[in-house]
């Protein structure tokens, strides 16, 4: 047997085996089978039904019809609304805007939640066993639970608190459909393929596999906001924000793992990067609950608005549900409550 065979032979019954500790754990049965989503309902197999978001609609500061010759020639200053942010902005190092215009003086970069993390730049020993070990761990921590909010509550990490899980998130859309497609690491030199099969049956049956899980290209129709959001895997990977000795895809496929039980080194700096990005204080939690506050919108949920309304910036929406994050009503509700 070649080496080759042999490492899928192994990687086969490490696969196998952890989908029967999975079903003993009872992690096959969805713990949303406890909870009633808010969340519309599909319109077909693995077909999100979109719903919209309720927003004032931008005013437009039309310039006066004359101007002073001082004013025309002063430079126009540049528009830092959140709902223009490209993938960058998303995912890597921003400009804060500054106050005035100081000639000479340049624009200081915003810390991102990432920045504060050292590179992975590791040396690979052995490539097979690596692997091998990204699906020969053993489920250690039982099952979260849910609450009637929808939010997850883990026992060894009771300061981690999404209100998605991961089935959701592909059901519903992300990450362009693309998160598990064939991906080559520079790092390892290597292809990574079907590491979606170490995942349970129960999370991607009747989904669409190729439009929502490994598409080779980036669909923003995909995602559930229908809006493009984040940088690539390649791009974390050549940040250093991949530990490749745990999740060679990222933080979601750490998350798939942490909640089907895994627990490992990495779990810490995983978790400290949720908190900052959409924890109580996380920065694009705050950012968009402060959207609907500006834009006076209450409820979370629109039904009766126009299909061609405008939404609370689509982009943090996609940005936070990456993150396995969604604003609901009683988020909602409570900030109206404490911070208004």
């Amino acid at each position: 047997m070649s080496a080759t065979e042999d490492f899928s032979a192994r990687r086969l019954g490490n696969l196998k085996q952890n989908q029967a500790l999975l079903a003993e754990l009872g992690l096959n049965a969805q713990p949303e089978a406890t909870y009633r989503s808010r969340a519309a309902v599909t319109e077909g197999p693995g077909e999100p039904a979109a719903k919209r978001r309720r927003v004032v609609k931008t005013k437009i500061t039309t310039l006066p019809t004359r101007t002073s010759a001082r004013i025309a020639s002063a430079p126009v200053r540049p528009s830092y609304d959140q709902d223009g942010y490209t993938d960058a902005a998303v995912a890597s190092i921003g400009v804060k805007p500054a106050k005035g215009y100081r000639k000479g003086r340049p624009a200081v970069p915003i810390k991102n939640e990432e920045d504060t993390h050292v590179e992975y730049r590791e040396p690979i020993a052995d490539l097979d066993e690596l692997q091998t070990s990204w699906s020969s761990w053993t489920p250690v921590a039982p099952p979260p639970e849910r609450d009637e909010a929808g939010v997850f509550h883990f026992v060894s990490h009771p300061d981690f608190n999404p209100n998605k899980s991961p089935s959701e998130l592909l059901r519903e859309g992300a990450f362009g459909g693309s998160y598990f497609r064939p991906l080559y690491s520079k790092k390892l030199g290597t292809t990574i393929s079907e590491d979606y099969l170490e995942l349970p049956a129960s999370w991607t049956e009747g989904l669409n596999i190729n439009q929502y899980l490994t598409s080779p290209t980036y669909d923003p129709e995909s995602n559930k906001f229908k809006v493009s959001c984040g940088q690539s895997i390649e791009k974390w990977e050549e940040n250093g924000w991949i530990n490749h000795q745990y999740d060679v895809r990222g933080w979601f496929q750490w998350y798939c793992r942490f909640f089907m039980g895994r627990r490992c080194e990495d779990d810490e700096r995983q978790v400290s990067r949720w908190k900052k990005c959409v924890g109580p204080t996380g920065r694009w939690r705050r950012m968009l609950l402060k959207k609907y506050a500006t834009s006076g919108v209450r409820e979370v949920w629109d039904d009766g608005a126009d299909e061609d309304a405008p939404e609370v910036s689509p982009v943090m929406h996609q940005t936070c549900h990456h993150w396995a994050f969604e604003v609901t009503q009683d988020v909602l509700d409570r900030y109206w409550r404490e911070f208004r």
